[in-house]
């Protein structure tokens, strides 16, 4: 899953990585928590198909999905991330898959090693970052909630995949991340179904993040400064998933 992450570019470099017609000034986040505004990116209703400029607008939503038919969000649980495995299937994500999908910028993201309850041990914070620096766009829904007294409120979540073998030390789930080239393929709501996007829901490449051991200051929101991501000694090796097995291509009984 992803439960925190990061925003430290500069306001420059998210523009032009997510071709967006503007975008106002912000300052770096290292504490991004649910049911805080979150930065997207969606695709401009005015843009003309051929043209080089930028087509993607930003937006702010709370990062904490509230589908449309929902009565009362005190009586709902906050859906902060999605599976891509099910999103088309289950009825808070399926039309926000099929009219609503964008884009998340970040730097990275934090996620949290859970050691076995007999080693006492408290769950060890990693910093996940880009391996070579810059900033990745995670894959996301939103949809936009209607209060009784007409009050309107966009909301978003992440979606998430089974880890690659580099996260899986640490967690089973991660992020879906979608690369620059497949930008406009996502947000292309209009032509593309979800069939038609399915492929990019997958785990990021092996070489893509790094994992960096960091403190519990994480753990508290109210904590925002860059101290968060200095790294530390984690409180125990991390253990290597054993590598799978080769398929024989023989059927089997057992």
């Amino acid at each position: 899953m992803c439960g925190r992450f990061a925003l430290t570019a500069s306001p420059e470099e998210v523009r032009e990585i997510l071709g967006l017609l503007e975008l106002e000034d912000f300052p770096a986040r290292y504490n991004i928590a649910p049911t805080q505004p979150i930065l997207v990116a969606i695709a401009a209703a005015s843009h003309e198909p051929g043209s080089n400029r930028p087509d993607r607008k930003a937006q702010l939503v709370r990062w904490g999905l509230i589908p449309s038919w929902v009565k009362d969000p005190k009586d709902f649980a906050l859906l902060i991330n999605a599976r891509s495995e099910t999103a088309t299937e289950k009825a808070s994500f399926r039309a926000a898959m099929r009219h609503r999908r964008i884009l998340i910028p970040a730097s990275g993201f934090y996620e949290w090693h859970r050691p076995a309850k007999e080693s006492g041990d408290k769950p060890q914070a990693y910093w996940i970052r880009p391996k070579h620096g810059g900033i990745v766009a995670f894959a996301g829904l939103m949809e936009t909630y209607m209060s009784a007294d007409g009050s309107e409120i966009d909301t978003g979540a992440v979606l998430t995949v089974a880890a690659n073998q580099t996260m899986a030390p640490i967690h089973d789930r991660m992020p879906v991340v979608i690369q620059p080239e497949d930008f406009a393929r996502w947000l292309d709501c209009r032509n593309l179904e979800p069939r038609d996007v399915q492929d990019l829901m997958r785990p990021a490449d092996e070489d893509v993040f790094e994992a960096i051991a960091v403190s519990d200051l994480v753990n508290k929101v109210a904590n925002v400064g860059p101290e968060l991501q200095t790294p530390v000694a984690p409180r125990e090796e991390l253990k290597k998933p054993a590598p799978k097995k080769p398929d024989s291509g023989q059927m089997s009984l057992f």
